[in-house]
């Protein structure tokens, strides 16, 4: 009887481990500069791969105030997000290849229907729903996009070659 529940505990912490690290993404810091010349972090997780994408926030029930998931794209395009098996509400800010918030949409949780960006942008970065209007952030902030982060798509356009 100890025995098993000993072995019990130990699948469950593997499984707690393993589905814990398998979710997260490496971060960049994010500094977002408002209009009146504020400057705001946020520590985003990086999306970059389609398979990173497609997953995103799904299944996330604690994001913490502060964090997010930056969603990265090799071209500029208008852009499309949804809520699926998502079940915590998220803000979505879609930005431009020159760091420019475009947008900005507050997201249902598990909702299907589509969040569509109004222009073609490179980057879309989803936050706890309303943390941008908390810290004041909307359309026409520059995000300050970090080398590493203009280097993903330069880098997937020569792994399509």
């Amino acid at each position: 009887m100890q025995k098993k529940i000993l072995l019990s505990f130990f699948a469950l912490l593997f499984a707690a481990t393993f589905f814990s690290c398998a979710q997260r993404l490496p971060v960049q810091t994010l500094t977002i500069t408002t209009a009146d010349q504020r400057q705001i972090r946020v520590l985003a997780e990086t999306a970059e791969t389609a398979e990173q994408r497609n997953r995103g926030f799904m299944e996330r029930k604690n994001i913490p105030a502060g964090t997010g998931m930056v969603f990265i794209f090799e071209r500029d395009q208008i852009l499309n997000f949804w809520m699926k098996n998502t079940p915590t509400p998220l803000s979505i800010a879609y930005i431009d290849s020159r760091g420019t918030i475009r947008d900005i949409f507050d997201m249902t949780p598990f909702s299907l229907s589509s969040v569509t960006s109004t222009l073609s942008v490179r980057y879309a970065l989803e936050v706890p729903q309303g943390w941008f209007t908390e810290n004041g952030i909307k359309p026409g902030d520059k995000v300050t996009i970090p080398q590493r982060m203009l280097m993903y798509g330069k880098e997937a356009s020569n792994r399509k070659q």
